[in-house]
């Protein structure tokens, strides 16, 4: 009789052989010649040992992994050139650090390592058959990628669709993930990105459906943590990260997630939950940066921020020229200038927030902190609660304050120890502050007034709040334009 195993035939002769010793034979022909399912640096002459240049070895490789997956076993491996990886030219494949016991030394400028695929489309019937059956779902994991060139960058995609990226180091390189032209359904998890002098997660130019970062640090990159710009996306989650530190005191704008359209793009439809956000005052910060184009506020928006930690920045939200934005249930701490601008905006609603400035918190350090509003339309600001909050001025603005704006609520919110103003309205219709208490401790009484009104405001009412007495009355309004009425004044002993 013969034996099939692994495409080769094994004579084997009746009678010649004892029951036991054939069983054995078996059983070491099947562990023999099988083929391992990952391919090993080490095996194509790469060293692993910080001295040797790995860099051919490692191409020998990928090359050679018939398999589709490239395994680094423990070690460090230096390499003088970027690693291209054309999926399109092989076949599937994935790299794999064992246990995340391997490092990349990348000492060129450029990626250390660069994915190239061919596909452009994101509807399942325009996806060419090459993408399935060659290129779909790299898995990178268990990597670290440290950069030892000012200019060396840790991963670029370009035309990729389904890549799948988690449990990566990448620090001291330039930029973390690199991502351009059309991109599809990117999922990155439990990734760490580290002290980078560009953005850690990087969005350039590029057309992608579908994005997913969740578990992750993004931290300490000096150009942003997340930056989108002049890019082309749908459906975008950022949940459940801690990304903070982004942001660089030589530069004039800095922002830990950076959505910028100012100069093309469209980004909507997005969610930024369950994040830690925070950094430390910087030029022109934010912790979470939406800019449009001027004059256009269409091309940014259908967001939800909610659920979020977010503090630390001159600015912790602001929205420029963007549309369709709900910030909702996140607590606000260490708004140096303002928690929340809106400028140019419509049809944003911030509500259910908690903007605290917790006693224990910068004791030296005077926090401005509110919401501003500038020529906005359609805003709804609805039960959140202020304490302590310090902006505005001797002469004008307030906690909230709303100017050259129309069609605006506030509605049920409380603000407690405002140092001039709860809430300042200046030339804007339709108007409306209802249910609110405006209230400070007895022992401060530095309040000028629970809400000032300025210039033409028709349309506007304010009516059934709480208001404390200030210095210059409860409701102090300026403007004929404005209905003033039914308003409880609250009066300390």
């Amino acid at each position: 009789m013969v034996m099939y195993l692994n495409k080769k035939i094994y004579p084997v002769h009746s009678g010649s052989i004892s029951l036991r010793h054939f069983l054995l034979m078996c059983l070491t022909l099947c562990m023999a010649p099988m083929v391992c399912c990952a391919v090993n640096v080490k095996d194509f002459g790469a060293k692993g040992d910080g001295k040797t240049d790995d860099t051919d070895a490692i191409n020998a490789a990928i090359a050679g992994a018939v398999d589709g997956i490239v395994e680094f076993p423990r070690g460090s491996y230096r390499i003088t050139q970027s690693v291209e990886i054309d999926l399109s030219q092989g076949d599937f494949l994935g790299l794999s650090g064992k246990g995340g016991s391997a490092r990349i030394i990348m000492e060129a400028a450029g990626p250390a390592f660069r994915f190239n695929g061919s596909n452009e489309k994101a509807l399942p019937s325009l996806v060419t058959p090459i993408t399935w059956e060659k290129e779909r779902m790299p898995l990178v994991e268990g990597l670290e990628i440290v950069g030892a060139h000012k200019d060396a960058d840790g991963i670029e995609f370009h035309k990729i669709m389904q890549p799948i990226l988690r449990a990566l180091l990448i620090r001291e390189v330039r930029n973390g993930l690199h991502f351009t032209s059309a991109d599809r359904n990117i999922i990155i998890m439990g990734c760490h990105i580290y002290n980078t002098s560009g953005i850690g997660i990087y969005l350039d130019n590029v057309n992608i459906h579908q994005m997913i970062i969740s578990a992750s640090h993004i931290s300490y990159c000096k150009g942003g943590g997340i930056k989108v710009v002049g890019s082309q996306i749908r459906n975008f989650q950022i949940t459940g990260n801690d990304i903070e530190y982004n942001f660089d005191l030589d530069k004039p704008a800095s922002a830990d997630i950076w959505i910028d359209c100012s100069e093309g793009g469209v980004v909507r439809e997005g969610t930024i939950s369950g994040n830690t956000i925070q950094a430390a005052p910087s030029p022109g910060g934010a912790n979470i940066r939406f800019t449009g184009p001027s004059g256009n506020s269409n091309k940014v928006g259908l967001w939800s921020i909610t659920g979020n930690y977010i503090s630390n920045q001159e600015v912790n939200i602001l929205l420029e020229n963007s549309r369709g934005v709900n910030i909702t249930g996140n607590t606000f701490q260490g708004g140096f200038d303002r928690h929340i601008v809106i400028n140019d905006s419509r049809n944003i609603i911030a509500g259910n927030n908690v903007f605290d400035r917790n006693a224990d918190y910068f004791k030296k350090v005077e926090l401005l902190g509110g919401i501003s509003v500038n020529r906005g339309r359609n805003i709804v600001l609805n039960a959140n609660i202020f304490d302590s909050v310090n902006s505005g001025s001797m002469q004008q603005g307030g906690v909230i304050e709303i100017a050259d704006s129309r069609e605006v609520t506030i509605e049920g919110c409380h603000i407690v120890n405002p140092k001039f103003r709860g809430i300042s309205i200046a030339k804007s219709a339709n108007v409306r502050v209802t249910n609110c208490i405006i209230n400070e401790d007895a022992d401060k009484k530095r309040m000028l007034a629970s809400i000032v009104l300025n210039g033409e405001c028709p349309g506007t009412v304010v009516r059934d709040n709480s208001v404390a007495l200030g210095s210059q009355g409860d409701v102090d309004n300026q403007t004929a334009g404005a209905i003033v009425d039914s308003n409880i004044t609250i009066e300390h002993e």
